[in-house]
């Protein structure tokens, strides 16, 4: 067999190293990094600006158009005709215009911003395969799951409403100020009194509407974890009758999630609604105003109506701003949620470390000593023991006496607190993770499958299997009756988890993908323990042929499995309490003696 070589270190490419400098740069300023994000795009971002601006003009030049054709109407010139047909061949060329500047406009920013959430994704994505086995035991996979679809859709949302609806915003007040300006300073002193009833109804319910959006993408995200939690227990619950029990739960959850919506929602229709009454307000009294204006003659009728239809204008603009900031607020919170992974600093760093090329397998514990972060004493306690090149080594034990956690270390999951993990003479911790990982395979107790087939499931990871490889590898895990029952052979696509297999053909896959890459050190986690006693039968057949000149190290407690194991260890009190062969333990008639008279 081939080796397998794997892929160098994950690096970054020139897109992902500018987005994390953002996010390390504007750290606590959610709006800097909103815009950091698009560093790259600015030009598209612009000329999606332009062609904005331009589609959206007929909204501008409509009030200018309907004061000149009204006071036409009511001066009657002689011209007025012509001064009318020429108002409305204006206004119909700024209309028809729309369609072509819109598509332009759509094309750029829905092209920029696409582009922006793949990135984004692609970035957590890959971020996500840095990130310790620590870091990922200690977060749940729905709050990660919610992290890269919800929250970067809502991303996706504010730069939405951040390029295009207040953008719409702010083009829409500055054009109408400027043709007041133009038109009468007085009406514009009036225009600017409506500014600070906005600010100070902004100021008012900013920070209740960030705290309650908070509690609620918080709740979201606990009940996502909830949901993947209840999916997969399923089985178990309809199993042992405990739907009732399960739904009253979910239904607790979802009690939560709707009471913080609730809030939401009050908070922002209470906000919208004081916001829409005092501005309503404000443009009958702009009514009175300009019609007084004009029973003076100050201004015109026709200028009546364009002073109140850009005075509505304006009103609707900082309504629609009001509005705007519950969702503002939603994704500039999910811009913090991003920004949690992507800052993690939990990281497997594999830089400057010496890449493994070739390992002959040597195994050795230097007085290690391990402690999980919320545990009371240590697991392994100044552990010593060695494991020669090509040896087949058991480890035995009760539950949480440390024989994962032994294998964990030599797969390089987790470090030492102290002492040293050698492969090969080499600290472990020089080594870079991804080239010695190249060189080991891992069956770990529960069988791990994906949506896809046989085939893909066997050669994860690896191009240009020949056919004669793969049906070496099928013979030798005994997989040969199960694919030659199957109609599409190889091809057979496997639900997910693997569902419409049982648990010792989807355990039997499992091995062969690991016997696949011809592994020099081989590791076994209870491999056989989803096995019945045929199937185990066969696997400990194959195995036996297949554990041949490379290391091996067994964690199972069917001892009756590990007969022939070169030596076993009996894993407890922080060490190794016996180590010896199978013959060896039997009469020393200890510890391993009674663990195998328990199980007779």
């Amino acid at each position: 067999m081939k080796n397998f070589t794997q892929p160098e270190a994950i690096d970054l490419d020139a897109s992902e190293k500018a987005l994390l400098e953002t996010f390390k740069r504007n750290e606590g300023n959610s709006l800097k990094i909103l815009l950091g994000i698009y560093k790259g795009h600015y030009l598209k971002l612009f000329l999606s600006i332009m062609f904005f601006a331009v589609k959206h003009s007929p909204v501008w030049v409509l009030p200018i158009v309907t004061s000149n054709i009204i006071n036409t109407a009511t001066n009657k010139p002689d011209n007025s005709g012509t001064i009318i047909l020429i108002n409305i061949l204006i206004m119909s060329f700024f209309v028809i215009q729309n369609v072509f500047s819109n598509y332009i406009h759509t094309w750029l920013y829905a092209k920029t911003v696409r582009g922006v959430e793949q990135g984004l994704r692609s970035s957590l994505v890959r971020k996500l395969q840095q990130l310790s086995i620590t870091y990922h035991n200690e977060m749940q996979s729905g709050r990660l799951q919610s992290k890269i679809m919800r929250d970067v859709e809502q991303i996706e949302t504010l730069s939405s409403q951040i390029f295009i609806t207040v953008l719409s915003i702010l083009l829409n007040i500055c054009v109408a100020f400027g043709v007041v300006i133009f038109k009468s300073i007085t009406v514009f002193l009036f225009f600017v009194a409506t500014i600070p009833v906005a600010v100070c109804l902004m100021v008012t319910f900013k920070s209740k509407i960030k705290r309650y959006n908070s509690d609620f993408r918080r709740e979201m995200e606990e009940t996502s974890v909830r949901v993947m939690e209840m999916v997969e227990l399923i089985p178990v619950t309809r199993a042992h009758a405990l739907e009732k029990q399960e739904t009253k739960k979910m239904d607790n959850q979802l009690g939560h999630v709707a009471e913080k919506g609730l809030k939401l929602d009050m908070i922002q229709t209470y906000f919208s609604s004081v916001s829409w009454v005092c501005f309503q307000l404000f443009q009958v009294i702009c009514l009175g105003f300009t019609g007084y204006l004009a029973s003076r003659g100050k201004i015109s009728v026709g200028e009546v109506v364009m002073y109140q239809t850009y005075f509505s204008s304006i009103v609707n603009q900082v309504s629609n701003v009001i509005t705007l900031l519950p969702t503002i607020s939603k994704g500039l919170e999910s811009v913090d949620s991003i920004g949690d992974i992507l800052l993690s600093h939990d990281i497997e760093d594999n830089r400057n470390k010496r890449k493994v090329k070739n390992i002959t397998g040597d195994i050795a514990f230097d007085h290690v000593t391990f402690q999980y972060p919320d545990a009371d004493t240590p697991v392994l306690s100044d552990l010593s023991f060695r494991i020669n090149a090509g040896e087949t080594i058991a480890f035995v034990g009760s539950s949480g006496a440390g024989k994962t956690t032994i294998l964990n270390m030599v797969i390089g999951f987790i470090k030492a607190n102290s002492g040293k993990v050698l492969i090969d003479g080499m600290d472990l911790t020089t080594l870079n993770l991804q080239s010695y990982r190249s060189h080991i395979a891992v069956v770990p107790q529960q069988s791990i499958l994906f949506s896809g087939t046989i085939r893909e499931n066997i050669t994860y990871g690896m191009d240009n299997i020949s056919d004669e490889l793969l049906n070496k590898v099928i013979k030798a895990a005994n997989l040969e009756e199960l694919i030659n029952s199957l109609p599409d052979g190889l091809e057979t696509m496997i639900t997910e988890h693997g569902s419409n297999l049982s648990g010792g053909q989807r355990q039997r896959i499992s091995i062969a993908r690991a016997f696949i890459r011809n592994p020099r050190i081989l590791i076994l986690d209870e491999a056989t323990s989803a096995l019945d006693t045929i199937s185990e039968k066969k696997i400990q057949e194959a195995i036996h042929n297949l554990v041949q000149d490379r290391t091996t190290l067994i964690v199972a407690h069917r001892l009756s499995t590990i007969r022939d194991a070169d030596k076993i260890a009996v894993v407890g009190n922080g060490g190794l309490v016996e180590f010896g062969t199978y013959d060896e333990l039997m009469e020393l008639k200890g510890e391993f003696y009674r663990l195998k008279n328990l199980q007779i």
